[in-house]
């Protein structure tokens, strides 16, 4: 089974568990994740909310993925900064 497959039933089982198994699971894997969880300073939560707003205001000019993509790749090619 592929692994976003696995993901996918584990995400459905979680909001379906009882809280018991829940807990379980979490005890299991506690050390893991709080391992990898991200940590924000509060420099990077300014930033992220002054971007964020500047978004919701329409203040500054966004891309789609798409766009960004091809950005990328035609930079790739070329080898030119921008």
């Amino acid at each position: 089974m592929a692994t976003n497959a696995i993901r996918q039933k584990l995400h459905n089982y979680l909001e379906v568990a009882d809280d018991k198994k829940v807990k379980a699971l979490y005890v299991m894997m506690q050390d893991e994740i709080e391992e990898s969880a991200v940590e924000y300073t509060d420099d990077l939560k300014k930033e992220l909310d002054k971007r964020y707003s500047n978004f919701k205001k329409g203040n500054v000019k966004v891309i789609t993925a798409d766009e960004s993509k091809k950005r990328i790749r035609n930079l790739l090619k070329t080898g030119r900064k921008k």
